[in-house]
């Protein structure tokens, strides 16, 4: 099928005149295609004319969202997934057993919607039987947990306690809301003493806190956020490790810094994702919105570097190392997880491994060879770990999961 006869197809899928004939014949191809970018870019480039610009409109995409879920479930499409296209060199197999012409589309068109966007998590039941030699236990998926620990060193456990009041700091009071969110309320007047606070989660945990200048911070599993609980001087700096999206209010006479290990990026007002985990290779700033200034903190012999991104730009530095990588994001794929999701752009599976570790809270290992290849996909993070595996045992991969060892066979 040529792409031109792809779009065709498309447009006739999306404005409701394509037949069972063409529908078939659009599913075959997208089943047997090697390359999802080249059809993640076919349709793009269809997207931009004339006939798909009412896409934009979100009305209208909730309407074509509907009618493809509609289709979907007729279809017998579980809600846990969008089917995940291992790129190898053999023709590319989607991973489910049935599915709709309708969900590869979505799965396509990852800038869209999801099927798994706001959908509740099956019920999870320890040590029930599968179909599937090796996954005989389920584990329920991540959760908003984390630990609190105030300026005295005594600690809350944040999601064992009730909504309301649960500490004052100086002039700052500390306020947990009913939808789990921590909240900073800076009160008038200037404490005495500068008091710190630091924000822990989890494997397995996430939260989101509101600074007391109103800058609000998503943790993600396996992170730390340690900053002062009321800002005072010439600007307002925090310290994080592991994962954290940050949305900082504006305040030009105050610019905000984050420092984590070998970098620190300086802001007034903006939108970006940072990410430092010590099993990551590579600590990376990624802007969304407004300008960063990115910078190694100098070194024994080195008296650091700096780059300004702009929206769209990710900036990186290897470990122990003072070389910035400055290139085009994949945003989508970089705040999936602040999203609720898992997403994946030809990734390998020792990248994918080390997410699943933080959000189930476990250990994997490999048996024999490190499967080769390369993922693309969307699996939402409130589905079990069963269910996330199972869709990755289409594509002939086999685990084993023993307590919280996790097994790549």
């Amino acid at each position: 099928m040529s792409t031109s006869d792809f779009k065709t197809l498309l447009n006739r899928y999306l404005t409701d005149t394509l037949s069972g004939d063409e529908l078939t014949e659009l599913l075959a191809y997208l089943r047997q295609h090697e390359n999802a970018g080249v059809l993640k870019t076919a349709i793009q480039e269809a997207l931009k004319e004339n006939t798909f610009k009412d896409l934009a409109d979100r009305s209208r995409i909730d309407i074509v969202f509907s009618n493809i879920m509609q289709e979907a479930g007729k279809s017998g499409l579980t809600e846990a997934s969008t089917p995940v296209l291992p790129r190898r060199r053999k023709p590319v197999v989607v991973l489910l057993r049935r599915v709709a012409a309708a969900a590869i589309l979505v799965a396509v068109l990852s800038g869209i919607y999801y099927f798994i966007k706001d959908k509740p998590a099956p019920p999870v039941v320890a040590g029930k039987k599968t179909a599937r030699p090796g996954l005989t236990v389920d584990i329920a998926p991540g959760s908003n947990k984390a630990i609190l620990q105030l300026a005295d060193s005594s600690s809350i456990v944040l999601n064992d306690t009730d909504t309301g009041m649960l500490a004052q700091q100086g002039n700052t009071k500390v306020l947990k809301l009913d939808n789990g969110q921590l909240i900073y309320n800076a009160l008038p007047g200037n404490s005495s003493a500068i008091l710190y606070n630091t924000v822990s989660t989890p494997r397995g945990g996430q939260y989101q806190v509101v600074l007391p200048d109103g800058s609000k911070v998503w943790l993600n599993a396996a992170s730390s956020l340690r900053f002062p609980t009321a800002f005072a001087g010439k600007e307002r700096g925090v310290t994080l490790s592991g994962e954290a999206y940050f949305e900082i209010a504006h305040n030009k006479s105050m610019p905000f810094k984050v420092r984590v290990d070998e970098l620190e990026v300086e802001v007034l007002g903006t939108h970006f994702n940072m990410m430092s985990y010590k099993n990551e290779a590579v600590t990376s700033t990624t802007l969304l919105e407004g300008s960063v200034r990115v910078s190694s903190l100098p070194a024994a012999g080195d008296a650091g570097h700096r780059v300004v991104i702009r929206p769209g730009q990710q900036a990186g530095i290897r470990q122990h190392s003072s070389v910035f990588i400055v290139h085009e994001a994949d945003i989508e794929s970089v705040v999936a997880w602040k999203n609720g999701l898992f997403q994946f752009n030809s990734a390998d599976i020792q990248t994918i491994m080390r997410q699943i570790e933080r959000w189930f809270d476990v250990n994997v290992h490999y048996e024999g060879p490190i499967p080769e290849g390369h993922y693309s996909g969307t699996v939402g993070r409130n589905n079990s770990l069963l269910t996330v595996l199972r869709i990755f045992e289409e594509s002939g991969l086999k685990f084993r999961i023993e307590g919280k060892e996790l097994t790549v066979l």
